[in-house]
């Protein structure tokens, strides 16, 4: 073979797999094409490893081996479906999590299809709360929010190597007939096994009939788009197995759900979510996405490292029996750099070592301006009256039980004050401190 015939040198991601391997087969016409085109999928049993990890319930587990033996065989990707309601605008780890998969589904060679809702958002899921169910948006307001999901959605997912759909481009070309005729596909018994529809219903709740065409119409989309997998959470199981049947009526091949557990937020308990407070939003400045890896309780790191990270088991298990702090901050660091860059987490965990573990003072300290006017003939004021001058407690009353309660500090070697009438000698440069997150420097204005 002469240099000039010679295949152009593969490049290897993290999974082990040339991510230039298909322009390759494309653009070469050099004698071992055949047997390129044969590696261009990982052996089944490699891809099933990568597949199940971080993942709770495969539906039916049974057809994933044969879909990608065939896949495979054919050198013809896998379509793999992830649908997205725009109804709101800030994405956070816990909707990341079946990014995460799809994202590894792309470096196994397969096909990312990604299904923008603004027909299902118009809708309203009806698993949401009821005044959630009871806001409907607009079309400009879904397509703005689709805009800002896909610039959120494309730090995960190479949205270069994805299709993008939005499932009004079908469902807004169908006739009240076709409507009609996609409803007479599913029975009211078959919507009432969906739990939320079956609690409402006992409760004797009211369920809206545009409610009821929900799951039909994200069943739909996966005949519209043919797909082999639907990624998800496991409350979504109707859903998926109600695509299949919808499919099997179409004549097309049935897709696989593939659902991920539901993450759980900092509290360590409840999904992680914006209501709850207690979630991390991907577009979070990175030292404020590192304070709160850093109040993670220590039983959820686990799921953390293997939802949210691609760090070989094996490692993980030997951060997980080492230092819970030293654990966290690598957690931190590997999902900080996916959404930020590797410098920003660095020097986010850097900051917070300063700051919170080894108690230096913060770099950004609030300034609170307090005339002159306020001090005494000694320059000093009671320190009751000194937290409320400094914004630290709404009222005197706040302040007085601050202090009582010994929460009240002064200077940056943090001296607690005794009493609340304890007179402080006020200058420029003071620090003041009510617990450990509530601080000021002191400047005097006249």
């Amino acid at each position: 073979m002469s240099p000039q015939d010679a295949p152009p040198p593969i490049r290897w991601n993290s999974l082990g797999l040339s991510v230039s391997l298909r322009d390759l087969i494309d653009a070469s016409e050099f004698p071992m094409r055949k047997l390129v085109e044969q590696m261009s999928f990982l052996p089944v049993e490699e891809q099933l490893a990568v597949i199940r990890r971080g993942i709770e319930k495969i539906v039916p587990e049974e057809e994933l081996a044969g879909k990608l033996a065939k896949s495979r065989e054919s050198n013809t990707p896998l379509r793999i479906k992830y649908g997205i309601d725009p109804t709101g605008i800030d994405v956070h780890l816990g909707h990341t999590v079946p990014m995460q998969k799809m994202r590894q589904f792309q470096e196994l060679g397969h096909q990312a299809v990604i299904i923008i809702g603004n027909y299902t958002a118009m809708v309203g899921d009806p698993s949401g709360r009821d005044e959630a169910r009871k806001k409907r948006l607009t079309e400009e307001q879904v397509e703005a929010n689709a805009l800002d999901y896909l610039v959120q959605v494309g730090k995960v997912i190479d949205l270069d190597r994805a299709e993008v759909h939005r499932n009004g481009d079908w469902f807004a070309k169908m006739s009240f007939a076709e409507v009609l005729n996609l409803c007479g596909k599913v029975t009211v018994a078959q919507l009432l096994t969906r739990d939320d529809f079956a609690k409402r219903y006992r409760a004797e709740k009211p369920i809206f009939m545009h409610e009821c065409l929900y799951p039909v119409m994200q069943a739909w989309d996966s005949v519209e788009i043919k797909a082999d997998i639907e990624l998800g959470g496991t409350e979504q199981l109707y859903s998926f197995m109600l695509a299949r049947d919808l499919q099997k009526d179409a004549g097309v091949n049935q897709q696989i759900g593939v659902m991920s557990p539901i993450l759980v937020g900092l509290d360590g308990k409840l999904r992680m979510g914006k209501s709850l407070g207690n979630y991390i939003g991907i577009s979070e400045p990175p030292y404020d996405m590192m304070k709160k890896f850093m109040q993670l309780p220590d039983d959820v790191m686990r799921m953390y490292f293997e939802l949210l990270t691609m760090l070989p088991l094996d490692e993980i298990e030997s951060l997980l029996t080492g230092h819970p702090k030293e654990a966290k901050l690598t957690l931190a660091r590997a999902v900080i750099t996916e959404y930020h860059d590797d410098p920003a987490a660095i020097e986010a965990a850097d900051r917070w070592q300063r700051e919170i573990s080894d108690k230096a003072l913060p770099d950004d300290i609030p300034i609170a301006a307090i005339s002159l006017s306020e001090l005494d003939g000694d320059g000093c004021v009671p320190a009751m009256k000194l937290l409320a001058l400094a914004d630290l407690c709404k009222s005197n009353g706040e302040a007085r039980r601050s202090i009582q309660q010994g929460g009240a500090y002064l200077g940056e070697d943090k001296q607690r004050i005794e009493a609340f009438d304890q007179p402080v000698k006020v200058e420029s440069g003071l620090m003041v401190w009510v617990g450990k997150k509530r601080f000021c420097r002191v400047e005097l204005v006249d």
